[in-house]
């Protein structure tokens, strides 16, 4: 089995989220490197655990990371955002718990040639699925400049997001922009001195953006929670790892909503709208990293641990 050094994020937070039944049947629906799937089936006796990833290469590498625990394991190509689809096909009904731990994955950033590095000079691809049609090339080059500011500010929060899309456009008018580094320069080259000199990156949020546009990272996280808890059985459990603002306002929203019961006006003497809760929330605030585990895994540093129970 091939040594398994990865440090899976708000591991121990996640498993005790789940509370998992050794007979019960679980999803990972972002399988990754397998750090939590591994944990996830090491807990299962006769239960089942269904890993889902749209990139291709997490699946091959599955089943040396999870070893001689594959026999509890299915590893299914897919999107996360198609979960009720994915089970129909495997004749699930309902499962007892999902964990979903959300954005880029550390393989994916590792692999120079996947185009997700400023840091490494690639080919702009960004792809999380290789066989999807969108690259990041496309965007970049066929999106209109109003376009690109959008999606830079929008998912990026790039405060020079026009700056930085008006040299994409003047730029692409002599050919196309071809690499990482090419517009990881261009980026660094369009914004002011003082934002040159910040800690982070210049095309850190830039990047971001362009690769949450790429694999639609955020219609699939809300039409996943369209069906997550459709497919949860009564006391399954679902956690969500978000990393961004934009994937952790949109879990926050749709667990609220989930937990609120009646909303009837307050001077109302009995409730009439007949409104229950349909999930309650675990814990009032998110899960986020402790000490040590920040100064061992710095990934977890924005990461954001949400859990709700299926009534």
């Amino acid at each position: 089995m091939t040594e398994y050094t990865h440090k899976p994020v708000l591991l121990r937070e996640c498993l005790e989220g789940l509370s998992i039944r050794p007979d019960g049947i679980y999803v990972d629906g972002t399988l990754g490197r397998a750090g939590h799937s591994l944990e996830i089936a090491r807990r299962l006796t006769t239960g089942r655990l269904i890993a889902v990833d749209r990139d291709k290469a997490a699946l091959d590498a599955a089943p040396a990371l999870l070893g001689d625990r594959m026999d509890r394991v299915t590893l299914v190509r897919g999107n996360f955002g198609d979960l009720p689809e994915i089970l129909a096909s495997l004749n699930v009904a309902g499962v007892d718990g999902m964990l979903f731990d959300l954005g880029v994955s550390s393989p994916q950033l590792d692999d120079g040639s996947r185009g997700f590095s400023y840091l490494q000079d690639a080919p702009l691809d960004m792809r999380m699925d290789q066989s999807a049609p969108l690259t990041a090339r496309d965007v970049v080059n066929g999106w209109s400049q109003e376009d690109l500011k959008r999606i830079l500010w929008q998912y990026g929060e790039e405060r020079y997001s026009g700056l930085i899309a008006a040299a994409i456009a003047h730029r692409r008018e002599g050919g196309p922009i071809e690499t990482t580094g090419q517009l990881a320069q261009l980026i660094r080259d369009a914004m002011p001195a003082k934002a040159r000199r910040e800690k982070q990156h210049p095309a850190k949020r830039s990047f971001q953006a362009i690769r949450i546009a790429v694999n639609d990272e955020l219609g699939e996280v809300e039409r996943m929670l369209g069906g997550a808890l459709g497919a949860l059985n009564p006391g399954g459990r679902l956690a969500v790892i978000s990393f961004h603002s934009l994937e952790d306002r949109l879990v926050k929203t749709a667990f609220g909503e989930w937990a609120r019961g009646c909303t009837c006006p307050p001077d109302f003497p009995v409730c009439v709208c007949g409104r229950t809760p349909k999930a309650k929330l675990i814990g009032k605030r998110p899960i986020v990293a402790g000490k040590e585990e920040l100064e061992e895994n710095p990934r977890a540093r924005s990461a954001k641990l949400r859990v709700a129970e299926k009534l």
